[in-house]
């Protein structure tokens, strides 16, 4: 199944990139992802994508209407609608150059946290789904149940996971259900379009919904909480969302708003180093370690809406 599909989405991809058939001086299809979550085959100029297994046309509908409606944030798709290819949705989309991950000093982080403002202050041009990163925070920790039970780093990583509310775990309404949010925000989630050189864009409808401003935050603060990632670069990611209008966070000590949701993205990033080294047969590195040794603070202190769970 899964080489008929990367083939047949090479096929779509290529003729979406040559509608007329004309010549082709591509260098063929490249497979830019496969993983259970998605597939995505680029060929020239496009990309064709075929999201989760269990998605629908209906859930995607919406997100495709706003990322057409929103092209200086969210990178628009090819065609309003996505096509069935072996029970899975697809959808196709103009090529943007990704972030390079060998030249962390170009880290787009002002773009980020701009573009990232501009979304949240979007009105919904229609009913919405709810954002889905609390859903796939859910998800990780059922994997590391299922993948992993037993491992000794599972157990401080699932107590942390309790110390959350409701909300955070999937388990009942976010306190915000009215803000457009982007559910999934990370440095990969960002391309250059229409050129190399051109402005950024978010990419990833998928988890595109209403829901809390402050979980698109949270991997970002969770890094630096960890000590992942440098205080300047936080700063200036944190800086430019202010200074665009971001609602999530208000002027003066942002953690009030980003504890909960930072926990909860530290609780699931783990869960997923812990799921993927167990099936690698292998140790967690270095960065996955620190970040079960922050669900193993996160149990030691009470959440009081501070980064204490991580120092």
């Amino acid at each position: 199944m899964t080489a008929d599909l990367l083939s047949e989405l090479a096929v779509r991809a290529r003729r979406a990139a040559h509608p007329r058939g004309e010549d082709c001086a591509c260098e063929g299809a490249v497979t830019l992802a496969e993983r259970p979550d998605a597939t995505v085959v680029r060929h020239g100029a496009t990309v064709a994508k075929a999201h989760a297994p269990g998605s629908t046309p209906e859930d995607l509908a919406p997100r495709l209407a706003l990322a057409a409606a929103l092209p200086g944030v969210l990178l628009p798709p090819l065609t309003p609608a996505s096509v069935p290819l072996h029970g899975r949705p697809v959808t196709l989309w103009p090529y943007g150059t990704p972030v390079d991950p060998d030249d962390p000093d170009a880290a787009p982080w002002e773009a980020a946290g701009a573009l990232l403002a501009a979304l949240h202050r979007t009105t919904a041009p229609g009913r919405m789904p709810a954002m889905r990163g609390p859903a796939k925070a859910a998800r990780a920790v059922a994997r590391l149940r299922e993948g992993a039970p037993g491992h000794p780093a599972g157990g401080p990583v699932l107590r942390a996971w309790e110390t959350l509310p409701a909300w955070a775990r999937d388990e009942g309404p976010m306190p915000d259900t009215t803000t457009v949010c982007h559910g999934d925000l990370h440095l990969g989630q960002l391309v250059r379009y229409p050129a190399a050189d051109g402005p950024w864009r978010l990419i990833d409808v998928d988890d595109l919904g209403t829901g809390m401003p402050a979980w698109d935050l949270a991997r970002p603060a969770a890094w630096y909480a960890c000590g992942l990632l440098p205080p300047e670069e936080w700063t200036r990611f944190l800086d430019a969302y202010r200074t665009a209008g971001g609602p999530a966070v208000p002027d003066g000590d942002p953690w009030p708003a980003l504890d909960v949701p930072a926990r909860a993205l530290t609780v699931q990033t783990a869960a997923l180093a812990i799921t993927k080294a167990v099936a690698a047969d292998r140790a967690p590195d270095e960065v996955e370690e620190a970040l079960i040794d922050a669900c193993s603070r996160m149990c030691s202190v009470s959440p009081q809406l501070t980064t204490s769970f991580a120092k």
